[in-house]
């Protein structure tokens, strides 16, 4: 008789990673999203809480959905976005073509950048142990 932990197949699945991928999937496509509604300029009372929410989104993101063979792709890809995103802002280049562009990519700044910083954390602390 098989267990809860086990497929069809036979193959052992840890549940608790299981969950916890789901929770750090969930907290990425809901940071994307809140991220975008921020970024077509919402400004109503929430609007710093949503900012919050992102921000703690983004640091669930990095503790929970980046598993330690992903470290170098997310690292990669996220440093890169991370940085176009900021020159984006600072060159002003979507100021006058559109202003809400701007806005996203403040609010990616927002989600990636604890997630990066959590990430990087486990990188170092995954390679000090070697």
């Amino acid at each position: 008789m098989m267990s809860k932990n086990q497929r069809k197949s036979g193959v052992k699945v840890n549940l608790s990673v299981k969950k916890n991928n789901l929770l750090g999937s969930w907290s990425f496509i809901v940071g994307i999203f809140l991220a975008a509604i921020l970024g077509l300029g919402y400004t109503g009372i929430y609007q710093t809480e949503i900012l919050w929410a992102v921000f703690l989104l983004g640091v669930i993101v990095g503790l929970l959905n980046i598993s330690v063979e992903e470290i170098n792709a997310f690292l990669a890809s996220a440093t890169v976005l991370v940085l176009v995103s900021y020159l984006g802002i600072q060159v002003g280049i979507f100021d006058s073509v559109a202003p809400a562009i701007t806005n996203m990519l403040k609010g990616i700044l927002t989600l990636f950048v604890p997630a990066t910083i959590i990430v990087t954390l486990k990188a170092i602390f995954v390679y000090a142990q070697r």
